[in-house]
């Protein structure tokens, strides 16, 4: 009789799954392009909807590709949701500068619409350097489910399943090698929320220089909104 953790990977093999579920990460996508849309003019640096018209004709192929289940991926797909995520991110970012701009060399009096802009810059920085891990880590969403563990590209984050097959009985259990267990879209956002905050890696490590050099990226986007942008709004309240 086998080892039920060797059995549990005979079941249920990773590579032969029905794939990670379309639904978040198109949900994910449409509150961040909807978080542009309503942004003030002024942090706008192209007329209000031309982005999100990019962002939706780059989206509608990925959805069509893989409309329920992330089973399947060709070369165009790749680099379609690679270019999705860079435009969110692109925006975001110039979005980001320009309200910093505003408010250190202008004398902006309209404090609460200020407030209500970081919080819509921070929290779509939250979104896509979530959707930006998700993408790449060990291949993306499609290599993670289709691709036998021995062939996935090298890991960029080592999270806490990938380690606690020594641990206790209830936490082992859990663990990548006895499930096979890999991360979808809901894991890197939390990586991406607990880096906006705490503007720290927390219970999961980056390993490759790129991830390093994008959380680095987010936690100064992060630290500058929830510190100069956010502080400065208050400051014009009172």
């Amino acid at each position: 009789m086998g080892h039920p953790r060797e059995e549990a990977r005979t079941r249920h093999p990773r590579h032969e799954r029905r794939g990670e579920a379309r639904l978040p990460a198109v949900a994910a996508t449409l509150a961040a392009m909807a978080l542009y849309v309503l942004l003030p003019q002024n942090l706008l640096f192209a007329p209000r909807y031309v982005l999100p018209a990019l962002e939706l004709l780059l989206l509608v192929p990925l959805v069509v590709v893989n409309p329920r289940r992330m089973t399947r991926q060709t070369r165009i797909s790749r680099v379609l949701s690679l270019a999705l995520v860079a435009v969110i991110a692109a925006s975001n970012l110039v979005a980001l500068g320009i309200l910093v701009h505003d408010l250190v060399s202008a004398g902006v009096q309209n404090g609460d619409s200020l407030l209500v802009a970081a919080l819509q810059v921070w929290l779509t920085n939250i979104i896509v350097f979530g959707l930006a891990y998700w993408e790449l880590d060990r291949g993306g969403p499609v290599s993670r489910t289709q691709v036998p563990r021995e062939e996935l590209p090298l890991a960029d984050f080592r999270f806490s399943q990938d380690e606690n097959h020594d641990t206790v009985q209830e936490v082992a259990d859990g663990s990548s090698i006895t499930t096979d267990w890999v991360p979808t879209l809901t894991d890197y956002l939390y990586v991406s929320v607990t880096n906006s905050t705490a503007f720290s890696p927390t219970d999961t490590m980056p390993l490759s220089a790129r991830v390093k050099l994008m959380m680095g990226v987010q936690s100064i986007a992060a630290l500058l909104t929830s510190l100069l942008v956010i502080a400065r709004a208050v400051s014009i309240l009172h």
